[in-house]
C-alpha cells in the first residue's frame, strides 16, 4: 500500500509539473520509494564574437581614472612620517619618489628610495583601476619586510580623495592588522596619503603620513 500511496502521488507532480517543465525522478529501493523534483536550468545566452571584442575593448581601454594616475608621472620629494602605536612618538624620513604609468598606460608604478632607520630604503607600489568592476586597488612592496600589502577601494571626487581598505601582518605579533587609507590630491603638485591601522582589539590610530610634493 505504502509503495502504491508513493507512486500515485508521483504521477500527480508529474502532471502538475509539466505545466512548469519540471523533471520528477522516482528512484525506488527494497524498503521505500523517493520522489526527487528537478529544477529546470537556467543557461545564459552566449555572447556573440563581437559583442566579447566590445566587452574586452572596453575592460582594456585607459580612461578618466587612468589619465588621473598619469599625472603624477615625474618625480616627488617625499616627507614620510611613522607612528608605531598610538599616540607614540613620530619618527621622520625622507625619500624619492618615480612615477610612471607600465603596461600602455593601464597602469601606476612608483618606486621610492631614501634611507631609513639609517638603512638604504627601497620600496615600489603598483595603482590600478578596474573598468569593469569600478575599484582601484594598490599594492605595495619594500626591503623592510617580506610581505606586499594590498589595498582597495573608491575615489571621492567631492573630497578629491581615493579611500581604500586592506590588512597586512603585524611584524612583531604575526596576527592581522586592518589597514584603511586616505590618498588625497592636495594641488597639481602635491599629494598627502594617510593610512590608518588596527589590531587586534585595538582602537583605530594614524600610524603613517606621507607628504609627495612635485620636483621642478
Amino acid at each position: 500500500m505504502k509503495n502504491v500511496f508513493v507512486t500515485l502521488s508521483a504521477l500527480a507532480l508529474c502532471f502538475a509539473s509539466c505545466k512548469k517543465e519540471v523533471t520528477v525522478e522516482t528512484i525506488t529501493t527494497e524498503t521505500d520509494s523517493t520522489t526527487i523534483v528537478k529544477k529546470p536550468e537556467v543557461k545564459e545566452e552566449p555572447m556573440d564574437s563581437a559583442a566579447i571584442q566590445e566587452a574586452w575593448k572596453a575592460y582594456a581601454t585607459p580612461g578618466v581614472q587612468h589619465k588621473m594616475l598619469a599625472d603624477e608621472t615625474g618625480t616627488w620629494n617625499v616627507e614620510m612620517t611613522f607612528w608605531m602605536e598610538a599616540n607614540g612618538q613620530p619618527e621622520k624620513y625622507t625619500s624619492t619618489a618615480q612615477s610612471k604609468m607600465i603596461l600602455d598606460g593601464k597602469y601606476q608604478e612608483t618606486t621610492y628610495s631614501g634611507t631609513m632607520m639609517g638603512m638604504p630604503f627601497e620600496g615600489k607600489s603598483t595603482v590600478a583601476f578596474n573598468n569593469k568592476s569600478g575599484e582601484f586597488t594598490s599594492t605595495w612592496i619594500d626591503n623592510m619586510g617580506t610581505g606586499m600589502m594590498i589595498v582597495k577601494g573608491h575615489y571621492d571626487d567631492t573630497t578629491k580623495a581615493l579611500n581604500m581598505k586592506g590588512d597586512m601582518v603585524d611584524p612583531i605579533t604575526g596576527k592581522n592588522i586592518t589597514v584603511r587609507e586616505v590618498y588625497t590630491i592636495v594641488d597639481a603638485n602635491t599629494r598627502k596619503l594617510e593610512t590608518f591601522d588596527t589590531k587586534e582589539g585595538q582602537e583605530e590610530y594614524k600610524s603613517m603620513e606621507i607628504v609627495m610634493k612635485r620636483k621642478k
